[in-house]
């Protein structure tokens, strides 16, 4: 599909990311994770380096910062599950009590999530953000108002890449997947999108693995939510 095709597609809904899509959250895993490792007695750990781990749940989150700080190369797999449970417990707690206090909402989020509703479309947010750590943050950044639906990396079985999520949330929004438009950041939604027959639209910011994101297969790019309209007008 290409952004012509974009513009000739009669869309009803669309699907987007949160973190590195609507929200830039580094800070907010940066404080969260830090405070964790301190309470823990373990070494801190550089935001940049976090940015390039972020995108495949907290759970995967958590395993791949204690695996670092622990020694990439010589950590035992024993320790970070021993490690694993109290980190835990630790990241939820501190988490939930900075959350959105570090991150910031990108600029256009606000005039495409405007465009797109203007359009009468209906809308979901879909991350791989636990669900308990997805909800506040919507509503401390003024997001929640968009969203008919809002789903987490643990509100079905499997997490983006995999298209579960997508099928599911496209029936909960009562919409066919070929018009329904998933917009993220990542080689995860774009995987996801493709696997589950949904148009994909890529922000060319946000937290790609360390990846270039031009380089992922995707329908159209953006620098900003706010240039949406024009692949789609």
């Amino acid at each position: 599909m290409s952004s012509a095709v974009l513009s000739s597609t009669p869309f009803e809904a669309a699907i987007l990311d949160l973190d590195g899509t609507l929200v830039n959250t580094l800070g907010d895993f940066a404080e969260a994770l830090n405070r964790m490792l301190a309470e823990l007695r373990l070494p801190a750990i550089e935001a940049p380096r976090i940015e390039h781990m972020v995108g495949k749940g907290s759970e995967h989150l958590l395993r791949t910062v204690l695996s670092h700080v622990l020694g990439e190369d010589t950590a035992d797999a024993g320790e970070v599950a021993r490690l694993y449970p109290s980190a835990w417990d630790s990241y939820q707690r501190h988490y939930l009590a900075i959350n959105g206090a570090f991150s910031s909402l990108y600029p256009g989020v606000v005039e495409g999530l405007d465009d797109l509703q203007a359009r009468g479309w209906r809308l979901a947010c879909l991350t791989n953000k636990p669900l308990a750590f997805a909800r506040p943050l919507l509503l401390a950044k003024g997001l929640d108002r968009y969203f008919s639906e809002v789903f987490g990396g643990d509100s079905f079985e499997r997490k983006k890449p995999h298209p579960l999520p997508l099928l599911k949330t496209c029936s909960a929004l009562r919409s066919d997947p070929g018009r329904t438009l998933m917009v993220g950041d990542s080689s995860n939604d774009a995987q996801a999108a493709r696997a589950a027959s949904c148009p994909v639209v890529l922000v060319t910011y946000g937290y790609n693995h360390g990846e270039p994101i031009r380089a992922v297969d995707a329908d159209g790019f953006v620098d900003s939510l706010g240039q949406l309209s024009q692949l789609l007008d």
